[in-house]
């Protein structure tokens, strides 16, 4: 996970500097990045998971990934690295891509 910063949004955008799992394959490295914003707002969507604070997480509050703004931006716009999800909950970011992305 990463911070960066969205900029200004639009609509219903996630947008400014927040947290995002970077979700794009290792082999994608350059000037893009897929990702996903985190947000601390709890909404119970079943497209929404859950990600604790933690040291290893490097999250300061339980945050949520919005596997829903799946979204490719510069790598320019990662601001610092933060921290890695857990392997469950990765598990549950790639099921739901899977599901909204009918994969």
């Amino acid at each position: 996970m990463w911070i960066i910063d969205l900029g200004t949004p639009i609509g219903v955008e996630s947008a400014f500097m927040r947290p995002a799992l970077i979700v794009g394959s290792p082999r994608m490295r350059g000037p893009l990045a897929l990702v996903c914003p985190l947000t601390t707002t709890m909404r119970d969507y079943p497209w929404r998971v859950e990600v604790e604070s933690s040291p290893s997480s490097g999250l300061s509050r339980t945050s949520y990934v919005q596997v829903e703004h799946l979204r490719s931006i510069s790598s320019a716009r990662g601001v610092a690295r933060l921290g890695r999800i857990d392997v469950a909950g990765w598990h549950r970011v790639r099921s739901v891509l899977r599901m909204l992305l009918d994969l």
